[in-house]
């Protein structure tokens, strides 16, 4: 029996699902959406927060201002409210409706940077507001997801270790990349302590974080407009990138049989769906995949008919949907 008294403490349920079983592709999900974030990014936000608290960065008249396209900003919302410490987050409109109103609900201020900056960039034009915030207001402090080293640790030594300690034969491990946090921390912990497991991230078409092209992006979460400084191709093994629509398919797929999961989800589920094919055609690797949240935020886009047609011009059919 888990008994909790702050909203933070909560953070891993140890639930991997069985995708064989399910949908034909062997490989064990690890889901981090059950928590009161709802995400992984949990861990990142009460590691970051902590770190900040010791080191005197944050006391009781601080404010705490992010930049997030929404889950970190609703795992700081969680971990701000258990803390009784004011949040703002910025974020832009491709931020999911639910998840602005999940921010606001968490008692949190939330200001959406409706415009890019010159380069097109939403995330340029969020970090520069963030500044000019914090500029503005010496009590503002700004914890820096891209670059607090706390985001990564908190996945060094507590993500890597548990799937480690779950799965001792793992062979293969398949991390999304967003700022890098998650996919870094995993990485360095298991070069340094498992060498022979291969680390492979699965990126969105669109980011140039491993120096693709940039390109539109519709779904948060995985993905950059500009290079993450934790995103460092030397660490991983191999990279896929996997279009939107692929993700979308996805992430429908596994909802008919039960399992609403996030976009993020839908996008390392189809890329390691798809290295697993190529490189493992006997399915004799032990492979596992991390699932950054479920799907109830993604319900007015992902699960949206109307939203899949109008983004990505295709209309998926509950047959198309259900064999991707």
């Amino acid at each position: 029996m888990a008994i909790i008294s702050t909203a933070d403490e909560l953070v891993d349920s140890d639930v991997y699902i069985d995708l064989e079983q399910s949908v034909g592709i062997p490989l064990r999900l690890k889901c981090e959406g059950f928590n009161f974030a709802g995400s992984v990014k949990l861990r990142a936000a009460t590691s970051m927060v902590a770190s900040g608290i010791r080191s005197g960065l944050i006391d009781e008249g601080t404010t705490l201002v992010e930049s997030s396209s929404g889950n970190l900003g609703v795992a700081l919302s969680v971990v701000a409210a258990a803390r009784s410490i004011r949040f703002v987050c910025v974020t832009d409109p491709k931020c999911n409706p639910a998840t602005v109103k999940l921010m606001r609900a968490l008692g949190s201020e939330v200001v959406v940077v409706d415009q890019p900056d010159e380069s097109g960039s939403y995330l340029s034009a969020r970090k520069a507001l963030v500044r000019e915030l914090c500029e503005r207001d010496a009590g503002f402090v700004w914890l820096n997801q891209y670059e607090n080293p706390a985001n990564w640790l908190a996945h060094y030594e507590n993500t890597a270790p548990l799937i480690g300690k779950q799965f001792p034969g793992l062979d293969v491990l398949f991390v999304g990349a967003g700022t890098g946090g998650t996919l870094s921390g995993c990485a360095h912990y298991f070069r340094e302590n498992r060498s022979a497991v291969r680390v492979v991230a699965v990126d969105t078409v669109g980011s140039v974080n491993f120096g693709m092209p940039p390109g539109p992006r519709h779904l948060p979460g995985l993905g950059a407009s500009v290079p993450m400084p934790f995103v460092d191709p030397a660490l991983v093994h191999d990279v896929v990138t996997v279009p939107e629509r692929d993700a979308v398919r996805m992430c429908r797929r596994l909802a008919r049989h039960g399992f609403l999961l996030g976009g993020s989800t839908g996008t390392v589920v189809s890329g390691a769906a798809r290295w697993l094919a190529e490189h493992d055609p006997e399915r004799s690797l032990t492979a596992v995949a991390i699932s950054a949240d479920l799907g109830d935020r993604y319900i007015e886009t992902v699960y949206d008919d109307a939203w899949v047609q109008d983004t990505y011009g295709i209309l998926l059919t509950e047959r198309e949907d259900s064999n991707g």
